[in-house]
Order: C-alpha cells, then structure tokens, then sequence
C-alpha cells in the first residue's frame, strides 16, 4: 500500500477530491486522473462503515452537484471510466493489478457520487447532470453521446464478461453495487414506479441484448458463493521480480494524494457474519431480485423477469418453446444445492418462491428430486423460529410450502422420508419421524402462534391450505403429529364456545342497558367456524383416503371423542361430520366388545383390524381438498417494497439515510 496514511476526517480537505468537486472543469484527458484514482484503502464492508465515509464526504458531494452543470466533471470521470474498461478483459488475463486498480477506484468514486444525486433529485435532473460537459467559450455544443447507457452497458459487459478472479473479484462487485444504486431511484418515492428512465434503459436499446447474460451470471454468482480474496489481493503489490518501475510509479502517484485511508482501522478484523458470507453472491441475488420485480412498460414485458421464468437445466435438450427471446441454460443441480444452504436469508428464500412459482422448469426438477428434505426442513425451521423472523419470511416459507403441495407426488413422497433427532424441535424429542409428519407439526404450531400472537387471517389460511392438500396422502402419521390435529382442533373448539359465550352474555345486557354498540362477535363467530370446518375436512379426507395407514390419527380421535359431539347436530357441520362420527362409532364399539383395561398396543391393533374391516362404501365422498396458489393481483405492490427492504437491510456496504426513504416506514422494512 502506499507510503503514508490518512484517516477518514481528512478527506473533506483533500485537494484531488476539491478539485474534481470544484468549479473548474477538468478534461478527461488530464493527468489529474491517474493522481486521483491511485489510492488504495479498505473498502467498506458494512453500511455502518459507508456512513462514516458519506458522512465525511457531504461537503465533497455537495459542491459537485452544485458545480457539476458548468463543469461536467461527473461525465468526464465516467468517460475515463469507460476508456479504461476497454482493456478490462485483457488486463484480468495478463493479471494487470494496476489498470484494474484504477478501474475499480473509478467505479467507487461514481457509485458514491450516483448515491449521492440519486437521493437528491429526479431522474430527469440525473439525466442533465450525464449530459453536462465543458463548453469553451464561443464553441457550439454539439449532441453528446447518452452517458447513462453507456455506463449502464458497460457496468453489465462487466458483470457478464471479466473472469473472476481474486484481482478482479472487488471491481465485479462494485458493479453489481453500482446497478443496485442506479435503481435505487424507487426508495425515494412513495408510489411504485411505473415509468422510470432507467428501467427504460435496461429493459430496451443497448442493454437488453445482455438480459439472459446478466440473469444467468447473477444466479451464478449465487451458486458459487466466491467469499472475497484476502485483503490486498485486489490491490497493487509491490513487485521484487523486476515491477519496482510500475509500483514506484503507482506508489509516486499515491504518496500525499488520497494515500491510503482505512475504515476500520489498518488490519481491522471484519464481523464474523461477514466472513462467511460472499459479499458479491449476496449483492448479485439483491440485483436479480430487483430486476426480476421492475414493472411491465406499457408495450414491453420485463425482460428479466421474462429469463428468470424460461431458463432450463443444461441437461434439457429439448428445445426452447417460440418466442423465447431470452432464454438460457443453468445447471439445475448446482442451483438446487445453494438454495437449499442459503435458505436463512430473505432473499434466498424469496427467490425460490419466485422459481417455484414462475419457473415450470425449476418447479418440475425440484419436485422430482429424491432429497426433497434439504429443501423443506430449512423451510420449516424458519416457520418453526416464527417469532425471530420478519412476517415477509414467514409468508414467503409458506406459500412455497403451500405451492408444493399442490403437487400429490409431493405429498406421497414426503411420508417416505424417516429423519432422525431434528435438533431444532425442541417442544418434544423427535428421535424418529417421517417429513409429513415434522412438515404438519410445523404447520399446526404456527397456526397455534398465529392465534395467539398475530391473528392474521391470511396466515391461516394458507395454513390450513397446505394442510388439507396432504390430507389425501397423509400416511404413517406420528401419534404426536395425530394428537397435535386434535389438539388443534380442541383448542378451536373451546375458542368457538368462549365466543360464543361472550356474545350470548353481551346479547342479554344489551337488552336490560340503553343502546350502546354492540361488538361484532358474529364476524368473530364467522371466522372461527369456517376454520373448524377447514379442520373437520382435513380430518375427514384422512379417514376417507388413507385410514388404514393413520391408526394413530383414529386413536387420538377416539381419545378425544367428547370434542366433537356438540359438532353433530349443529347445522354448519352436520355433513361433514358424518363419517368422522361413523369412524368413532365404529371403532368404539370394537373397542368395548374387547374389554376393559387395554394397553395402547392392543388398541391400535384393534384399530388396526378395524380398518380393514370396515366397508368404504359406508363413508361419504366428499370433493377432493385441492388449493392452489394464486398471486394477488397487483403484486408489485408487495413484492417491490419487499425487495427494497432486503436491500435496505442486507446489502453489503450500502447505506442510505432512514430519513430519505419514501418507499416504505423502518417499521415494515
């Protein structure tokens, strides 16, 4: 690194930064660039870092909006810029430190300065600051190039075309940050934005050639999961074999200009969270998600969106259904096994929604695998830890739930599955349990926090509708995941009977006390009742399928018979109710022709003797319980605030003021 240091407080008076905010213009043929951009420093790996730089570089950033219309210096960086990405690709192979050095501090300067006139002003004033240049007095100005999809191209040649390499590792991820911080025009309104001049860009003209490119590079930095290089190792280094010429020039250049500032201290150790995290694997799904989640132009699908739900497995050799303009090829097995280890994120759980939901391709593989388990146990620890997780989480891991479930394989093979000591259950031991029957114990213990807790109808529902798509194939199912179905159902039986208390008493004061509102436990009464009919269906298309394969389901009904004899004759449930009494009736009665002072053993044996034995014709069929999952309409409207809060959250190194976001309030971000 170079030869002195200098701290964070000093940058406000450091003359190259003065003089490329300053009033007068510099050409991007000066020499001033080489000086400005030979400053090594520790890159900031946390939003708390950025803010400490932002908050030194107000006064820097200030000037340059205010100066910039007679300087165009900000165009002028950016032209310098792309002159030197030209070599990029040559420079990575022939391990070319300092060009790719300089590139990538370039690329810096311009994501801090967007940032900067992004929360500042429109995109129309953005796209003057682009086309400001100098004028030389009595010149006429001549049509200047469009900057901003100059750079846009370029930052996603980039993406799409350097190797990475641990010398280019830094400058890739800069430029994944650089597009998240060109979209980041949306935090600073309030509206979904529907006509926005970059969205235009990326999604017609020069870039759009690049759409699958860019999909499929994303998705494959996810994949891999490169952590960053060491520090220093995208950094010049001093040569001993003969490049003392080129560092000398480098470290001349540096010494007394910006030299070398660091943000957490020379050798500061990173947050153990971040050093297992892959900083550009994180930022490039944050990207994907965002470009996935940009609105439809009024004659113009979104390209990326139109990738993300057409790309096959490079093992599919058939060919791609017509029009497929941007369609692509991933190798599905490698996509599978890092979604199954990144599920504890947000974003990773997000995007497998969106795979499941849009990508037939994607869906089909995944439900075919024979190791489903890696899917769907991370997706039921994050319902399991339901209280630790953000409500967004929570719906995303249940409507995946819910989604695979549509599938009957699905729900057959997951009764196949026996797991051993699940660690992270810890209301009871579960030494030996198939992932059916974990699956519907993780589903009924959020239905159970729901009501207590949140009391969200829309979870409930999706609950109850995951639940009743396995109630055909339940099979084997675990006494313990039979007697929490009962248990579920016995605690909204004695809800359904508190309310219904509370309005009988609220009924009779109303009619001795003068004409004061009445509270609507008929609403309360409503919604209760069509879950305890949910239940009595699940309940039913159990025994009416499969009850020769759930004695213990037909033994904890028999333990808990009393619930559901006030459910006999009441009107809303009398039909279904009739063949969970036939069951009950029949097998009491084998039960008492055996005596009195059964084991548990004997009982079930008797039930399962029963089984067999009882005539199928006697139960009712009922319309098979079948829900599928329908996106609402308008879903930008929860998706796109969503996504903006992830990258609020989790994006590496980048921060902005919680007072300037307009998109959504910190409470629901």
């Amino acid at each position: 690194m170079g030869a002195n240091s200098s701290s964070i407080c000093e940058l406000p008076g450091n003359e190259y930064l003065k003089r490329l905010s300053g009033a007068e213009a510099v050409s991007e043929n000066d020499p001033f660039w080489n000086q400005l951009l030979s400053f090594n420093f520790t890159a900031p790996t946390s939003s708390a870092e950025l803010k400490l730089l932002e908050e030194a570089t107000i006064s820097i950033f200030k000037s340059l909006v205010e100066n910039n219309p007679r300087t165009g210096n900000l165009g002028a960086l950016i032209k310098v810029f792309l002159s030197r990405t030209k070599e990029l690709k040559i420079s990575a192979e022939c391990q070319n430190h300092l060009f790719i050095w300089q590139a990538h501090n370039a690329l810096f300067i311009i994501c801090c300065s967007l940032k900067v006139f992004i929360c500042q002003m429109s995109e129309e004033e953005l796209q003057l600051h682009f086309t400001y240049e100098e004028r030389m007095p009595g010149s006429y100005g001549v049509e200047c190039e469009d900057l901003i999809e100059e750079l846009l191209c370029c930052l996603i040649q980039l993406i799409v075309e350097i190797p990475l390499l641990d010398i280019t590792y830094s400058i890739s991820l800069e430029a994944v940050t650089t597009l998240i911080v060109f979209l980041s025009c949306q935090l600073f309104h309030k509206e979904i934005l529907r006509e926005s001049i970059i969205h235009k860009y990326l999604m017609r003209g020069r870039c759009l050639p690049y759409t699958s490119r860019l999909v499929k590079t994303l998705l494959y930095n996810f994949i891999r999961q490169e952590r960053s290089p060491p520090p220093g190792s995208h950094v010049f280094q001093q040569q001993t074999d003969g490049g003392g010429l080129l560092y000398g020039f480098a470290s001349g250049v540096a010494t007394g200009l910006w030299t070398v500032f660091t943000l957490g201290g020379v050798g500061s150790k990173p947050a153990p969270q971040q050093e297992q995290s892959s900083p550009l694997a994180n930022q490039s799904l944050l990207l994907l998600l965002v470009l996935a989640n940009l609105t439809d132009a009024p004659d113009t699908p979104n390209p990326y969106r139109q990738a993300i739900m057409s790309f096959k497995n490079t093992q599919d050799s058939t060919a791609f259904p017509s029009p497929s303009p941007h369609a692509f090829q991933i190798n599905f097995n490698s996509l599978y096994t890092a979604l199954c280890e990144q599920q504890k994120s947000d974003q990773a759980t997000l995007l497998l929604y969106i795979l499941l939901h849009q990508n037939s391709n994607v869906r089909t593989y995944m439900l075919a695998r024979t190791d489903m388990e890696n899917l769907v146990l991370p997706i039921l620890e994050i319902l399991y830890h339901v209280e630790e997780r953000n409500s967004h989480h929570v719906y995303m891991a249940l409507i995946i739930l819910l989604i695979l479930t549509e599938d009957d394989g699905f729900n057959r093979s997951i009764h196949e599955v026996v797991l051993k000591n699940i660690t992270w259950y810890s209301e009871r031991v579960l030494t030996e349990i198939s992932l059916g029957s974990l699956l519907i114990l993780v589903v009924i213990r959020t239905i159970q926090y729901n009501m207590t807790r949140t009391r969200d109808k829309y979870l409930h529902t999706n609950c109850l509708a995951a639940l009743a798509n396995m109630s055909a194939q339940f099979r084997s199912l675990h006494q313990y995941a039979a007697q929490r179905i009962i248990s579920l159902f016995s605690l909204l039986s004695k809800k359904h009977n508190k309310v219904l208390e509370q309005a009988t008493q609220t009924l009779r004061g109303s009619l001795s006390s003068d004409d004061s509102p009445l509270p609507d436990y008929a609403q309360d009464l409503n919604v209760i009742e069509e879950v305890i009919r949910m239940m009595l269906e699940i309940i039913n298309s159990c025994l009416t399928n499969s009850l020769h394969h759930n004695p213990n389901l037909v033994y904890a009904l028999l333990y808990k018979r009393d619930l559901f004899e006030q459910f006999r004759t009441h009107p809303s449930f009398q039909d279904i109710m009739q063949n969970i009494d036939l069951v009950i009736s029949f097998f009491s009665s084998r039960l008492e022709q055996a005596g009195a002072q059964l084991s548990v053993e004997r009982v079930l044996e008797i039930i399962k003797q029963g089984a067999v034995a009882l005539p199928k014709d006697r139960l009712r069929k009922f319309p098979e319980l079948k829900f599928k999952y329908v996106e609402e309409e308008q879903p930008e409207e929860f998706f796109i605030p969503y996504v903006w809060s992830l990258v609020y959250n989790s994006a590496v190194a980048l921060y902005w003021n919680p007072q300037d976001i307009q998109l959504f309030t910190m409470d629901s971000g």
